[in-house]
């Protein structure tokens, strides 16, 4: 029997399963420029943009993440999208992945919500270790995984091409023994 698709709940915040609905929301955040300037998609119509809702579905069917919508509590007003892809059950880990549409960006939406993202890996997918890798001249996202107590493990430099230039990645992590639960 399949495992219905968790919600995730806060005063202030639902995660949830994207809908079709979803689907002009997540063009309008991946194809903005700022958005996607350190993201790994980006889309220039709502037909393309369906690809990206293929991800989310298959990372669910093919048991290699989850990736939720954030939304407003009422769910009226959608922010973003965050979740956990590359997952491996043989080795224990995934990769956390996140991103908001410009107009919700310093409401701390990511800071609540990425902690409850990695809650669910830890405690629902027993997961022992949750890396992100950022751009290294991603300032912001740095910022924010400090913030949110990822462990800077070290820098792979010239490890990737994008736009034809070669990029670097910092490696961050959080493992479950290193929690810190909310009281």
């Amino acid at each position: 029997m399949k495992k219905e698709f968790p919600s995730i709940k806060t005063e202030r915040l639902l995660l949830r399963q994207f809908a079709d609905s979803d689907l002009e929301n997540v063009f309008k955040g991946l194809s903005h420029p700022e958005v996607i300037k350190y993201y790994g998609v980006s889309f220039q119509t709502l037909e393309a943009t369906k690809e990206q809702m293929l991800f989310f579905a298959d990372l669910e069917k093919n048991g290699t993440g989850i990736w939720f919508a954030i939304c407003s509590a009422d769910n009226r007003t959608f922010y973003g999208a965050g979740g956990l892809n590359n997952l491996s059950k043989e080795h224990k880990k995934a990769e956390i992945g996140f991103w908001l549409i410009s107009n919700f960006w310093g409401h701390g939406i990511i800071k609540e919500a990425i902690p409850l993202i990695c809650n669910y890996g830890f405690d629902d997918l027993e997961l022992n270790r949750i890396e992100g890798f950022v751009e290294s001249e991603n300032k912001n996202c740095k910022s924010v995984m400090a913030k949110l107590d990822f462990q800077h493990e070290g820098t792979m430099r010239d490890c990737e091409i994008k736009n034809g230039k070669f990029i670097s990645l910092d490696i961050y992590a959080k493992l479950k023994d290193n929690l810190i639960r909310p009281e």
